[in-house]
């Protein structure tokens, strides 16, 4: 829809408020055929300014894409996509080298992340290795602010890092010091 479009259909619909606050009980019929030209009008001039069909999905990212009738929002790409994920849960992710003393982050380790961009990440020491321990941040100082609370929270790690991320990794700070945690007992291998 151009600028006049949007104008006009705008006007149009305003009218149409404007009558629906004037109706009552005793409204004459010419007032109600004043109310049904307007309102014809403004579904005209909807159906001028509207280029594209209706979208096939209720998906935001594809609303044009294919429709899968089992999705929730009737979008292929997306269900693939979720369905991708519940059998990667499923069948357990493959782990890198070594498995971390504790349960996986949510969040993953650095080597399952996408390529970097400017970002600053907050990672946490599990014993073996740093992980993620929060959503990258785009701001350094709400990235600190992050981790002052996680070392105040009920179970905080053995160390953080704040690790800057902009096209290489960069290490920017680190609280407390990480220990290599064996995970057998007696060092028995």
């Amino acid at each position: 829809m151009n600028h006049a479009q949007l104008t006009a259909l705008g006007r149009a619909l305003r009218l149409l408020g404007e009558h629906g606050d004037a109706l009552g009980a005793d409204t004459p019929d010419a007032r109600l055929h004043e109310v049904r030209a307007d309102l014809k009008r403004a579904l005209d001039l909807l159906e001028e300014g509207v280029a594209a069909g209706a979208p096939s999905t209720r998906c935001p990212e594809h609303p044009y894409g294919p429709v899968d009738d089992s999705a929730p929002d009737l979008c292929l790409l997306c269900e693939t996509r979720r369905r991708a994920a519940r059998r990667a849960e499923f069948q357990g992710r493959p782990q890198g080298t070594g498995a971390p003393a504790t349960a996986p982050s949510r969040y993953g380790v650095r080597g399952d992340r996408p390529q970097p961009q400017q970002r600053w990440l907050p990672e946490a020491w599990n014993g073996r290795e740093w992980q993620l321990c929060g959503t990258p941040r785009r701001d350094r100082r709400e990235a600190e602010a992050y981790l002052a609370a996680a070392r105040r929270g009920s179970r905080p790690a053995m160390a953080y890092r704040l690790v800057h991320e902009f096209t290489d990794y960069e290490v920017l700070r680190i609280w407390g010091t990480p220990v290599r945690v064996d995970i057998e007992p007696m060092g028995n291998p």
